[in-house]
């Protein structure tokens, strides 16, 4: 077994080129430092030092090995640091996220991150699940929140929330469509306005869509919920989206809910993503955070 306290010996020995001078250092005996420098090496196998009449000098293996010693002292120096540190977590994390939860519970989370990670500073991207799956893999983005999970081996996924998909429709459309509930082929009668052409949502819609007869369904697809709420506003078509981004529209009577016949639609289904690696604490952190506070958010609102 690898002791740390045998490789700061080694390291002492090396730099000060001596038993003596490490013993002083490191306030032990001689004896002491031979013998922990003797079970480093045969733990390791391998010989750190040549020894004669005129001294130690480290062998070419303890020559490489010299800089693993001195990476894991630093180490063990940045986690004393960081835990006598009121906050461990600082810099900088660049976060990915859906567009459906920059509408419903991400400024209750960047509210949570400054409160409990002061020095912690966030770049928040929003964009599709796709851009932001190939930002994650590229390392340009360190923690994503999107439409997962993502089923890769280099990718840590933990699950946030979901939300339930709805029809919806402006007044004068729905008026258009007739009684509800209203046949799924009464809906493919007109264009679908609803999430971008490679999300899960969409493809998933176009399969219903086809099941029920519609042989060729005209469904635009935006990777802006804001531009799709207002296409189905101006009477564009039936939008396919998550009600919890429709609470004023709905409450101002600008767009109303549909009951539709046939399958039923989808859940939205979120993960917080990120790269497994040594660097990936301060990911792993903050998705811890988002998913108390998806879950808290979802239960009180009702999502």
């Amino acid at each position: 077994m690898i002791d740390l306290r045998g490789i700061e010996t080694f390291y002492w020995v090396a730099t000060l080129g001596g038993f003596r001078a490490a013993a002083e250092q490191l306030h032990a005996s001689q004896p002491a430092i031979s013998q922990r420098i003797q079970q480093l090496e045969e733990a390791l196998g391998v010989r750190l030092f040549d020894r004669d009449t005129r001294g130690v000098r480290l062998t070419v293996r303890g020559q490489a090995l010299l800089t693993h010693a001195e990476r894991m002292l630093q180490l063990r120096q940045d986690m004393l640091r960081a835990a006598r540190e009121q906050d461990g977590i600082a810099g900088r994390l660049t976060l990915g996220v859906a567009e459906t939860i920059v509408q419903t519970w991400l400024p209750a989370l960047l509210e949570r991150v400054h409160s409990t990670f002061p020095n912690l500073l966030l770049e928040i991207e929003v964009d599709t699940t796709a851009v932001m799956r190939a930002h994650l893999l590229a390392r340009q983005v360190d923690l994503a929140f999107l439409m997962g999970p993502l089923d890769d081996a280099q990718v840590e996924n933990l699950p946030l929330c979901q939300y339930p998909l709805t029809w919806v429709a402006s007044p004068r459309m729905a008026q258009t469509l007739g009684p509800e509930p209203v046949p799924l082929a009464r809906i493919g009668e007109h264009p679908i306005i609803t999430y971008p052409a490679s999300s899960k949502p969409h493809q998933a819609l176009r399969q219903m869509l086809l099941r029920a007869g519609v042989p060729a369904p005209q469904m635009y697809g935006s990777a802006s919920l804001s531009t799709t709420v207002h296409m189905v506003q101006a009477g564009m078509g039936v939008g396919v989206v998550a009600p919890a981004i429709l609470a004023r529209e709905l409450a101002e009577g600008q767009l109303q809910l549909l009951e539709v016949t046939g399958q039923a639609l989808p859940e939205l289904v979120f993960t917080a993503s990120w790269r497994r690696g040594s660097d990936s604490h301060v990911a792993a952190a903050i998705a811890r955070l988002a998913v108390q506070v998806a879950n808290g958010l979802t239960t009180d609102s009702n999502f």
